[in-house]
């Protein structure tokens, strides 16, 4: 029975693929970038996905690191019997696993999105001196450089905004671990002035994801432009 090209094409790419994840993961990114080539979808096609997993990403933790903070300030409020201590430090601490695991998808969706426009980048340079065409190498490269302007203002906008994930996440971890061994009354009020300082941090922290996500759905619109 006869395959198209298209389906043997794809089916060559998935076995590589399968056969590249069994050895050590050096090329991982490479070998996605390729097999996504095969696959029929450009580099540019897979720096516009990645761009749109990042700020997808990004929406997503900005939600989270709110949620959370409105769990930790939760804390100083109602009842401070032992009980409702105890339930309230559970959230908390799930608050601060859920940040964290956001944070880590952010960064990785970062880092995929730097491979890719790496990989799109030096191929389009390299494929400059393939024109003939004096008037179209000029305006390629012309295309090439308000791109890559683009994009490092992007990049740099996910990367700052990633930068100020940490410095909330360990205000984070070192409340649930003080609130582990004190879980008191006398504990909890004391964290009041410590949380209001990390409600600061967290709404700097989302004013730049904002701005992050609003910088990649400029950028994802000059691609599809």
């Amino acid at each position: 029975m006869r395959r198209s090209i298209t389906t043997l094409t794809a089916f060559a790419a998935m076995t590589t693929f399968q056969a590249a994840v069994l050895t050590p993961m050096t090329g991982c990114t490479a070998t996605k970038i390729w097999v996504g080539e095969k696959l029929g979808n450009e580099k540019r096609e897979q720096l516009v996905s990645s761009v749109e997993k990042a700020r997808d990403a990004q929406e997503t933790a900005k939600e989270q690191f709110s949620s959370a903070l409105d769990e930790f300030l939760s804390i100083t409020s109602g009842d401070m019997g032992t009980e409702d201590l105890e339930a309230k430090y559970k959230k908390i601490e799930s608050a601060y696993e859920r940040s964290a695991s956001r944070a880590g998808k952010v960064t990785s969706r970062i880092a995929s999105v730097e491979a890719v426009a790496k990989a799109l980048f030096k191929e389009w340079e390299n494929e400059l001196d393939e024109y003939s065409s004096d008037s179209l190498r000029a305006a390629s490269l012309e295309q090439l450089n308000e791109t890559r302007a683009s994009y490092e203002q992007l990049v740099g906008a996910m990367n700052e905004a990633a930068g100020k994930m940490e410095p909330v996440l360990s205000a984070f971890k070192d409340q649930t671990l003080f609130l582990k061994h004190n879980l008191n009354a006398r504990a909890i009020a004391s964290l009041e002035t410590d949380l209001n300082e990390i409600r600061s941090e967290v709404t700097d922290l989302i004013k730049e994801m904002e701005a992050s996500i609003a910088e990649a759905n400029s950028f994802i619109d000059s691609l599809q432009g």
